[in-house]
């Protein structure tokens, strides 16, 4: 039997009016150290978002949230932050902000695979 891996995970959230706490779940970012994994998947469905807000810039969003991907990718690609350490990277893009783009709380778990477990994440909570 394989061993079971400690990963983290949080889930990436539009919240277009910060004080109104409505948001919409659009990704998902896992960390594993074990298998040295930190990935993002992400996907904005304009059409349900436009049901809570239909006064945002879609391409703009889009770019910030595949900003995340980029950073877990790291390297030059993903500026100053992209050179952190993978740990360093999960640790400020899951960061607390008030932002329209915002991450939940972290959540741990185990798993034998982390790219399976980012897929499975991604159908429960974001498709």
């Amino acid at each position: 039997m394989q061993e079971q891996l400690l990963f983290e995970y949080a889930v990436i959230r539009v919240v277009p009016k910060v004080e109104r706490e409505e948001f919409l779940n659009v990704g998902v970012i896992l960390f594993c150290a074990k298998q040295k994994f930190l990935e993002a998947r992400c996907l904005l469905d304009e059409e349900r978002l436009g049901a809570l807000c239909c006064d945002l810039d879609f391409e703009e969003l889009k770019h910030h949230i595949h900003s995340f991907e980029r950073i877990c990718r790291g390297g030059d690609d993903a500026g100053t932050i992209g050179r952190l350490s993978m740990a360093e990277r999960f640790r400020w893009l899951t960061a607390t902000r008030s932002t329209i783009l915002q991450t939940s709380k972290v959540h741990p778990g185990l798993c034998d695979d982390a790219e399976e477990m980012l897929a499975r994440l991604y159908r429960q909570l974001v498709l």
